[in-house]
């Protein structure tokens, strides 16, 4: 059930395209290409502007890498049934360098890489038990540097959210 449309490309103004300034470029603010997530999220402008340099950073300028960041947030989506966020990030995973197969390992819980597996099963605890356990941690720590593993929490945290906002606002996915 979709509780906030879209914003109407009519009302799409400065204050809107201010808004997206710091996650997308002037040609891609507007209705069409900033998608459906951002076109709901901007009818609260001043939201908006507070959240997405928190997100852009998540997405660019993390210590991750892309590959570990999307693992981490698909995990993440995936527990927090967010079939949105999950499809939108497919692409962006693949193109991060994660297979078919290796997605369908985070899906099942199971990658076969030791550091993938250290990243699924942060993000499971943390979204089941909002905290990671020692043991975790300290495989964690065989693969990421102290800064990499705040970054890790602070992504499948900052996707939880999202995944949060874009279930209850009932954000649908965009029509081609």
């Amino acid at each position: 059930m979709t509780r906030l449309e879209p914003l109407p490309a009519d009302r799409w103004d400065e204050t809107v395209r201010d808004a997206l300034r710091s996650l997308l470029p002037a040609e891609r603010a507007n209705p069409r290409d900033a998608g459906n997530v951002l076109a709901a999220l901007v009818r609260h402008p001043a939201l908006t502007r507070a959240y997405l340099p928190f997100n852009a950073y998540l997405l660019t300028g993390s210590t991750l890498s892309p590959r570990d960041r999307e693992i981490a947030l698909l995990r993440a989506v995936l527990k927090s049934d967010c079939d949105y966020l999950w499809s939108h990030h497919l692409p962006i995973a693949e193109r991060a360098g994660l297979t078919a197969e290796e997605i369908a390992t985070i899906r099942s819980g199971q990658p076969a890489r030791e550091s993938d597996a250290a990243v699924v099963h942060a993000a499971d605890e943390l979204v089941d038990s909002r905290t990671i356990s020692a043991a975790v941690w300290d495989e964690l720590s065989r693969h990421f540097t102290e800064e990499q593993r705040m970054d890790l929490v602070f992504t499948i945290g900052g996707y939880c959210l999202l995944a949060m906002a874009v279930n209850t606002f009932g954000v649908q996915k965009e029509t081609t």
